[in-house]
């Protein structure tokens, strides 16, 4: 009699934890690099969470991150398992975490230009060989990698031939306005939302001289400790009900800048390359680490 009482309170034990193991299976963590903080979270990604919740039948859960590294070792460390990050940042989570693309979120007219005023003179990037350069935060895709890459990609060495001065976008383009700086570099629709508002200049005072491609695409990624089936229904949710999702992501403030986005469920690891060329540029080859952290 004790031994079957002992026998069927194991079996309870087990289906009680078979029980929570699903529970938790169902569970899904979810973090952004580029947001601080849960109430930041719930207002940019709030709905989008809930949407994809709906649409997959996890429980997903925000995990917030304090910065790029902490996102790469939570991920590193299971305790979370997808990432919304920059194309910067994922080359770092594929070299460090062995993170996979799971969708990618296409940003329209999403590229880096080099802009200088049109009475400059300056007519071409060579010309700002031994000038100062304005352009974003280091580490910035499209406001610091870019630009360095376009240098480069134009005939000069943007470690030696040109001064650069990181700043935030508004004060670049108000250094360029002044004459403090040659030229200024930033994404193109940063560049024309403060040129169309500018009240000192007129639009055709200034001048783009180079821009690169259209730059690979903000990513959904995930830690490789994720079944795949998990992955699988994630990446169906984008690519059945993809006006829902953009519905979902644009009621963030923040997130207009997705405005007439569409989700690239087909995104490779091979589409960041051209990344990984910007890293090389400014003398980061190993892709390992997060610049300007």
């Amino acid at each position: 009699m004790k031994r079957s009482i002992v026998t069927l309170f194991m079996a309870l034990l087990m289906v009680c934890a078979m029980g929570a193991w699903a529970l938790a299976a169902e569970t899904v963590r979810l973090a952004v690099t580029d947001l601080e903080g849960m109430e930041e979270l719930q207002r940019e990604f709030g709905v989008f969470k809930e949407k994809l919740g709906s649409l997959t039948g996890y429980d997903f859960e925000f995990f917030p991150v304090n910065n790029r590294t902490a996102a790469v070792e939570a991920l590193k460390s299971k305790r979370v398992d997808f990432v919304l990050t920059g194309p910067a940042e994922y080359v770092v989570f594929k070299k460090r975490v062995n993170a996979e693309p799971v969708v990618g979120f296409s940003r329209p007219d999403y590229f880096g230009s080099i802009i200088v005023l049109a009475s400059s003179g300056i007519n071409s990037v060579k010309d700002l060989k031994g000038g100062k350069v304005a352009m974003g935060d280091v580490g910035s895709t499209s406001k610091h990698l870019a630009p360095m890459q376009i240098l480069k990609d134009n005939g000069l060495d943007p470690l030696k031939d040109v001064k650069t001065l990181h700043v935030d976008y508004k004060v670049g383009f108000e250094a360029l306005k002044r004459g403090d700086v040659a030229a200024f570099a930033t994404t193109n629709d940063k560049f024309l939302k403060m040129r169309n508002k500018d009240k000192q200049l007129s639009a055709g005072a200034f001048k783009v001289i180079a821009r690169g491609p259209d730059l690979p695409n903000d990513v959904l990624v995930v830690g490789p400790h994720v079944s795949k089936d998990v992955v699988a229904k994630v990446r169906a949710a984008f690519a059945d009900h993809s006006d829902e999702m953009v519905a979902a992501i644009l009621t963030g403030e923040d997130n207009q800048k997705y405005k007439g986005m569409v989700f690239l469920p087909k995104v490779k690891d091979a589409d960041y390359n051209y990344v990984r060329a910007m890293y090389a540029t400014i003398g980061y080859p190993q892709y390992s680490d997060f610049v300007g952290d």
